[in-house]
């Protein structure tokens, strides 16, 4: 497990959704809304992970390097997340229904690619890995949701630095994959 790769891919894959933590931070108890992020990360790498483990029992792990088009794909694609905000009892469920409706997509399309062909101790390393990020995210978020400078840049910047990191991950599941080389190894 490359964690360089899964720190790019977590960053890139929540940077939408980092604004969004700072509304539901202003709303909701701290410890609520790190439990509704926590259980939507689960939700999605789990997915992910066994999604991934079907493909490798019909395909070869150098042809699931394809997949590194999704992450390209999603630096290409223009549509907007919709504002996926629904009100609920709980402040926990909020959050989670919140994070999936937001990120279901785009988090299945850029981690799938990266935990394709990893092993179950390797996911489960990857899992806390990420549930690390996530409490420090809601953290970080709390505390510098108060400066408006990072506000003002992260609107103005945050969803091209978004897009780069998912031409990063694209390119890095193509080489790590072993397609390219599998590409190459036909090549006079």
């Amino acid at each position: 497990m490359h964690y360089g790769i899964l720190l790019l891919t977590f960053l890139s894959v929540n940077l939408d959704f980092f604004f969004m933590l700072i509304f539901l931070l202003r709303r909701y108890p701290v410890v609520k809304v790190m439990w509704g992020y926590l259980l939507g990360n689960w939700v999605l790498l789990i997915l992910s992970y066994l999604l991934g483990k079907a493909l490798l029992l019909v395909l070869p792990e150098w042809l699931l390097g394809i997949l590194g088009f999704l992450p390209i794909y999603m630096a290409f694609h223009d549509e907007d997340d919709e504002d996926g905000h629904k009100t609920s009892r709980s402040p926990v469920w909020s959050v989670l229904v919140t994070y999936l409706s937001v990120c279901a997509g785009c988090n299945l399309a850029i981690f799938l690619p990266v935990l394709v062909g990893e092993t179950l101790p390797h996911f489960m390393l990857a899992l806390g890995f990420i549930s690390l990020l996530t409490v420090g995210a809601v953290l970080l978020v709390k505390g510098v949701a108060q400066v408006p400078a990072v506000e003002t840049l992260m609107a103005q910047r945050g969803e091209q630095l978004m897009k780069l990191c998912y031409v990063l991950i694209g390119l890095y599941v193509f080489w790590d994959s072993g397609l390219i080389s599998h590409v190459f190894s036909y090549l006079p």
